[in-house]
């Protein structure tokens, strides 16, 4: 639950990309929203190419700041909760960029700065979880990342390794439709390890696996309707679809069965009846931890962003590790 909306304690900072933000209207916005809440200390971090936000974090943290604002797209806060989680600091979004990920499952607007700055300087303060992921490349050697939202093996990780930068940039959310359009019919399916809790082995011929902390996505799509953000549980997807009909099946679920049936007692009987059919192509598992295998590296995503070839992945999360300012509800 959130807690009541309170004032920041100490100096605030923005950690910023310069690439992804208007820094004219950010800063403005940011100045006028902490000169009504009577904060009179800001500092203000760039994001590099070299450094994505967390030594800048660690550097604001260092210097007394007790909320750090995270600038830019969903690299910039997945690199800012990555520095803020092992402190007391408290993190708040400006989304900007594609995806706005861990914002729109938290109820973040990306539409407007000035209500973002609203909500960090005088929202509620609330403890969700964060994901831990340790991959295994093809080498052997071992990297630790966090994640907010999900992480995925197969053909979401080789859509988003397609996706064409320039045409992201343009189009936003969109750029990742036409990298779907292109790998779907070059798409191979893959044989994936997985094991539950340190459970026994159990494997699946997939398209793609996705392990989340939360399920929704840009353009309206609800891919796991039941994930909690504070529940300290990862929750699984596995698509197996056997033809292009299978696809079809699976985006109606997850267009408009997840968003918009299940939220009345008529469509929770509609979908009892219609989810048999569906029910090969995509399930569902919820876990604390998570162990990933495959024969063959693989591309990998985490939060909408390739992070090259793996062989293994292990997964887990942290239960409320993570302190995040979110719409206040009093």
């Amino acid at each position: 639950m959130s807690d009541r909306p309170s004032i920041p304690s100490g100096p605030v900072a923005v950690v910023y990309n310069p690439i992804k933000v208007d820094i004219a209207r950010v800063k403005a916005a940011i100045e006028a929203a902490a000169a009504r809440a009577g904060v009179a200390s800001l500092m203000w971090f760039e994001t590099t190419v070299e450094n994505e936000g967390q030594q800048q974090t660690r550097d604001a943290v260092a210097a007394g700041a007790t909320l750090v604002i995270a600038a830019g797209g969903d690299g910039t806060v997945r690199a800012v909760a990555e520095a803020v989680r092992d402190t007391d600091a408290v993190l708040a979004i400006l989304p900007s960029g594609t995806g706005n990920l861990l914002a729109r499952n938290i109820g973040i607007t990306h539409s407007s700065v000035e209500v973002a700055c609203a909500i960090a300087f005088e929202g509620a303060t609330r403890a969700i979880d964060i994901g831990l992921a340790v991959t295994t490349g093809v080498h052997g050697e071992k990297k630790e990342h966090t994640f907010l939202v999900m992480v995925g093996l197969g053909i979401d990780a080789a859509m988003i390794a397609n996706t064409r930068p320039r045409l992201k940039r343009r189009v936003g959310w969109l750029a990742y439709v036409d990298a779907g359009f292109r790998a779907l019919p070059r798409a191979q399916k893959v044989r994936v390890g997985y094991a539950l809790d340190d459970g026994e082995p159990r494997s699946a011929h997939v398209s793609t696996i996705l392990v989340a902390n939360c399920g929704t996505l840009p353009g309206n799509i609800v891919l796991i309707p039941d994930a909690l953000v504070d529940d300290g549980m990862l929750d699984i997807a596995i698509m197996q679809p056997k033809s292009m009909f299978g696809w079809l099946m699976i985006w109606r679920k997850v267009t408009w069965e997840n968003r918009v049936l299940r939220k009345t007692a008529l469509g929770q009987r509609i979908i009892r009846i219609t989810d048999r059919a569906v029910r090969t192509e995509l399930s569902y598992l919820r876990s604390g931890s998570v162990q990933l295998t495959v024969e063959v590296p693989e591309p990998f995503e985490l939060d909408g962003d390739g992070f090259g070839e793996v062989v293994a992945v292990d997964l887990t999360v942290h239960r409320r590790g993570l302190k995040v300012r979110v719409p206040s509800a009093v």
